[in-house]
């Protein structure tokens, strides 16, 4: 029997996050902190200067009323760059831009940008549901989040859980809470996500999985 469609997702999921979370790290490390909200919504950086400047990680800025989006070369690897922009304009990216870097910067409208940050958030939400309604991560028999997903907890089976590689479940969630947070533009001290896990027989929380600390090593 073939791999369910939750765990190929849950493995595109890690592959893609570790490209990107490795393009990114090093940018926000520079990239200002101070941000302010939008009128719909979503936070997004305040920087002066050209949004496809030296940073090697991703960036987010307003500029002239639209959203201007630097989108590290990670993300890209291996991938035909005049296609994705082409592809990235056909989908409303109002402009595309290759950097010397190989990053892209896009520039969107705000309401392409909150469609975007949509689209992300009904995707996690789908995915929660598919941790469970699938099966593939036997040991997980719940998962609820905070709106604005800086939190899932996992309520699990605690001894199966220990015992297999059901822990690729809260990867997975801290991770897209992370890109999600990153996109709309939030400085890197607030892109923290944490994956409580609750034994299903107790009401127990067991423990508390900080994202992106859990990645760093020790």
């Amino acid at each position: 029997m073939g791999e369910s469609n939750t765990m190929k997702k849950a493995l595109g999921v890690l592959l893609a996050a570790t490209i990107f979370i490795a393009g990114c790290g090093a940018g926000n490390d520079k990239a200002n902190n101070a941000h302010t909200n939008d009128n719909d919504g979503a936070a997004v950086t305040s920087q002066n200067g050209d949004a496809g400047g030296a940073v090697d990680g991703l960036q987010i800025e307003e500029k002239d009323g639209d959203i201007v989006l630097r989108l590290p070369a990670g993300m890209f690897e291996g991938q035909d760059l005049d296609q994705v922009i082409e592809q990235a304009k056909a989908e409303g990216v109002k402009d595309a831009v290759k950097n010397d870097d190989g990053s892209l910067t896009y520039t969107m409208s705000k309401k392409h940008h909150k469609e975007m940050l949509t689209e992300m958030g009904q995707g996690i939400a789908d995915y929660t549901k598919e941790l469970v309604a699938e099966g593939t991560f036997a040991s997980v028999k719940a998962v609820d989040f905070a709106k604005d997903f800086s939190e899932f907890t996992l309520t699990v089976d605690q001894e199966a859980y220990q015992g297999s590689m059901d822990a690729f479940a809260a990867m997975g969630l801290g991770i897209q809470g992370m890109m999600y947070k990153m996109m709309q533009g939030l400085p890197e001290a607030e892109q923290k996500v944490t994956v409580h896990l609750k034994d299903e027989n107790s009401g127990d929380v067991f423990d508390s999985i900080v994202y992106p600390d859990a990645m760093q090593g020790s």
